[in-house]
């Protein structure tokens, strides 16, 4: 009998947390986008990628919300390649090269003439470069 009421209240704990914690993901996601939505301005920022063999540029374009926004890839870029977009609210800037040859890889992030963020090689492909929104510094 023992056994059987400590799997209950085990099973009732653990279905507890999961829902709990789902609970606060959504709020989470919620509070993001109640933010998103209530910071309207905006702001440019331009993406600068060198390097060799470089065989595509993901980057987030402007539409969307900060949680999904818009991603572009260009395939095949000619570098030094960079493109100047304009984002809003919290969206974060950013940019993922991917190249076959890391070593010389380089992206940034430029806000108001100033390098906001920069990766290079494998740090650049790993996880590009992305930055903060500059709304809120």
């Amino acid at each position: 009998m023992n056994r059987t009421v400590r799997t209950a209240v085990s099973a009732l704990a653990a279905l507890g947390l999961a829902f709990g914690l789902g609970a606060c993901s959504e709020a989470a996601d919620k509070a993001a986008e109640e933010v998103d939505k209530a910071v309207t301005e905006s702001y440019e920022v331009t993406y600068e990628v060198t390097g060799t063999d470089v065989t595509s540029i993901e980057y987030h374009a402007g539409d969307g919300t900060a949680m999904q926004p818009q991603v572009e890839t260009e395939k095949k870029p000619t570098t030094p390649w960079s493109k100047t977009v304009k984002l809003h609210g919290i969206m974060p800037p950013a940019v993922m090269p991917v190249t076959t040859k890391p070593a010389d890889l380089v992206c940034k992030v430029v806000y108001q003439g100033k390098v906001i963020k920069e990766a290079k090689g494998e740090l650049a492909m790993a996880g590009g470069c992305v930055a903060v929104s500059p709304v809120f510094n």
